[in-house]
């Protein structure tokens, strides 16, 4: 006779992931649909942007509309479609494309704060709310969810060291050159610079780095050292977050030259060299889980 199930038995929701090495790490339906709604939501935000530019971002500083119109070209031809895709893979149990997926839904929520927070209140406010709201609560039940004692045996447990020093050495180096911005002015006694160029009280770049992306990126890596099953299950998104963060900084020139503004073509070289490294370890770390994969 079948025993009754308990009461925490009743209570678990059906996609429960199991530890056993054969067994695919689903992504949870509730939260790939949520990703994709949120997804759906900034792609009719990004083309309304294209659309109607002025009505948008007409009361915006030139900087801060080009950086916004290259977050919309970017969010639109590639982070939207890729939240939905490797949603529908990692709901169909594609271990790969749930740790990448948490990358990207890193990304949207980082975007949408500034979005929500910097862009001057209008038409689009109440859906980059949305988008927000949602990608946020998406992400949070991403990472709740996740097995991640089962994605540290899918690595097998081994020694990741380019991949952990990679990551701490870049939130080190963003923190730094951050930091010595802001002490700069703060020293001066006059406000942000990067903030008056974008017309708005604090750099939001600033404060969403320091305080929550760029810890929470050289946390991963430290765990990955320690050899922590966290620092397993959140390597993969952190690099997926740092290379696409790095694609509107270098888009950003190319709309400021094609509307005839000023282009800073500075950045590109730097940021570009980023984007190939991260590019390049987010590519073996990849490849190292499917070769460990049981």
């Amino acid at each position: 006779m079948t025993p009754a199930p308990t009461a925490r038995a009743r209570l678990l929701p059906k996609w429960t992931v199991h530890r056993t090495g054969d067994v695919p790490i689903r992504l949870a339906r509730l939260w790939g649909r949520l990703a994709s709604a949120a997804a759906g939501l900034a792609a009719v935000g990004s083309t309304a942007g294209f659309l109607a530019r002025h009505r948008i971002y007409g009361a915006e500083t030139t900087v801060l509309a080009d950086a916004a119109a290259a977050q919309d070209a970017v969010n639109l031809v590639l982070v939207a479609p890729l939240l939905v895709t490797l949603g529908i893979a990692a709901v169909r149990g594609s271990l790969p494309a749930y740790l990448t997926w948490l990358g990207c839904l890193a990304f949207t929520v980082y975007n949408y704060a500034i979005y929500a927070f910097s862009v001057q209140f209008g038409p689009l406010f109440l859906l980059w709310t949305a988008v927000l709201g949602m990608s946020t609560f998406a992400l949070i039940g991403g990472l709740a969810t996740l097995d991640v004692a089962a994605v540290e045996g899918r690595y097998a447990g081994r020694a990741m060291p380019v991949t952990a020093w990679l990551l701490i050495a870049v939130a080190t180096l963003f923190a730094a050159i951050w930091l010595s911005e802001i002490i700069r002015d703060l020293a001066a006694g006059g406000p942000s610079r990067s903030a008056s160029d974008w017309h708005v009280p604090t750099n939001p770049v600033h404060v969403l780095d320091l305080a929550f992306f760029l810890p929470a990126v050289a946390v991963s890596g430290a765990l990955l050292l320690r050899r922590h099953p966290f620092g397993y299950a959140t390597a993969a998104g952190q690099l997926v977050f740092l290379t696409l963060t790095c694609l509107p900084i270098l888009v950003t020139p190319l709309v400021a030259a094609l509307r005839g503004h000023d282009p800073a073509w500075a950045v590109v070289i730097p940021v570009g060299l980023v984007f190939a490294v991260t590019t390049t370890v987010l590519t073996r770390t990849l490849r190292g889980l499917s070769s460990t994969a049981q």
